[in-house]
This record gives structure tokens, C-alpha cells and sequence, in this order.
């Protein structure tokens, strides 16, 4: 597919405009999880497992920063470094006119591309062959049908989907409820995307009793 090269942005940046921040912080996990750095434990949380990976992203080190101590994934969300991670990760977008004033949401253009995007790069129909770029950019592009498909024990575990079946449209379970693609109000706004910056490391792993490696579903 080599789709992330062509589209020019990064997986959780796609989310970001499709799904808002809970779409972004399910991206990160899912590369996370294929990098094996992260393991899930009771409750559905997750936390770090071994040393930082080579060549981690800001996002994603940002979101592996927080796992130091377990947390779900609706947690991560509400976490003032990956709020910070996340108004960051606009001010390029922003820039690019992909998000329109005041309240930094989608414009139409976004709106369109994506679509475009999504019809070019539709949902796989197997997940034998595909590369972990492939897998980001599905989740990124097609939300729970992506993660029901290539990921469904790792989602199921974390909360990052819900029993049953899927409804239409592209939808992020992460979230307040079921998050429809281009909903008009992100969880958070950006007035509240604040906090300190971590410092990307070595991890101990370890979510107690009840975890498991990442890496494979």
C-alpha cells in the first residue's frame, strides 16, 4: 500500500482530522502494540514494556511517556501531556488550512481529502501481507472496521473498540461514545490542551498480573 508515504502525513495525524484526539491516541497505541513497547494488563489498561523503541515519533513517545504507571486508553486521551501532544500536532494542520478557526476543527477541504484518502485506501479485505504502515493507516482511515479486522483481541482488551456489531460510517468507539468521523466537537477543546512534556526512556515493563506482550494480536 505504501499509503503513509503518499498522503505525506503521519497515521495519528490522519486520525487527528478524521476521529479528533481519541482516534489520534488509538493510532499511537495500535503502532505501540506492533512495536511490542507496550503490554495490557486488568481493566483493560495498558503501560510500557522495555526499552524505547529506535526512531519513535513525538506522538507516540508522548503517549509511551504516560505509561509508566498503567492507564486505559480513556485516560490517555484525558492526559495534559498528550493534550499538549495533540494541540501540537494541529499547529502543522492548522498551518496546512486543514483545521479552521476558532475551535481548530476539520475544515471542509480536510473533510474532503480524508474521503478521498479513505476511497483510495479502502479497508483491507484480509490482514495476511499487510505491513505495520498498512495496518496504521487502515485504523487511521476506517476506525473500529480496522481494528475489528486486523486487531480485534488487542482492541477488545483495551477498550479501544466495543462488543457487537459495527453501525455504519467510520467510527472511533474510543471516546465519549461511539465517535462518528467528522462529528462536529472533539472531547477536548483546544483550551484545554495543556500541560509538561515527558522524556522519552528506557520503560520498565510490567502491568502486573494479567498482562500481555505486545507486538502480535
Amino acid at each position: 500500500m505504501d499509503g503513509v508515504t503518499e498522503i505525506g502525513w503521519e497515521p495519528h495525524q490522519i486520525a487527528l482530522l478524521g476521529g479528533g484526539p481519541p482516534a489520534a491516541v488509538t493510532v499511537a497505541l495500535v503502532a505501540l502494540h506492533l512495536l511490542g513497547a507496550v503490554e495490557t494488563g486488568p481493566r483493560r489498561t495498558l503501560c510500557a514494556a522495555g526499552p524505547e523503541p529506535d526512531g519513535l515519533g513525538p506522538f507516540e513517545g508522548t503517549v509511551l511517556d504516560c505509561l509508566h504507571e498503567p492507564l486505559t486508553a480513556r485516560e490517555l486521551v484525558r492526559h495534559p501531556d498528550v493534550r499538549l501532544a495533540v494541540a501540537l500536532t494541529r499547529i502543522p494542520l492548522a498551518e496546512d488550512g486543514l483545521l479552521g478557526r476558532p475551535w481548530l476543527r476539520p475544515s471542509r477541504g480536510a473533510r474532503r481529502r480524508v474521503e478521498f484518502w479513505r476511497e483510495r485506501h479502502p479497508l483491507p479485505a484480509v490482514r495476511h501481507g499487510l505491513t505495520d504502515d498498512d495496518t496504521l493507516l487502515a485504523v487511521a482511515l476506517h476506525g473500529d472496521a480496522a481494528l475489528r479486522l486486523l486487531l480485534p483481541r488487542f482492541a477488545l482488551r483495551t477498550g479501544l473498540t466495543t462488543p457487537g456489531a459495527p453501525g455504519d460510517g467510520v467510527r472511533f468507539s474510543l471516546g465519549r461514545s461511539r465517535f462518528l468521523r467528522w462529528r462536529d466537537e472533539y472531547e477536548d477543546s483546544v483550551s484545554g490542551d495543556r500541560g509538561g512534556t515527558g522524556h522519552h526512556g528506557d520503560h520498565g515493563g510490567g502491568c502486573g498480573s494479567g498482562g500481555g506482550g505486545g507486538g502480535s494480536d
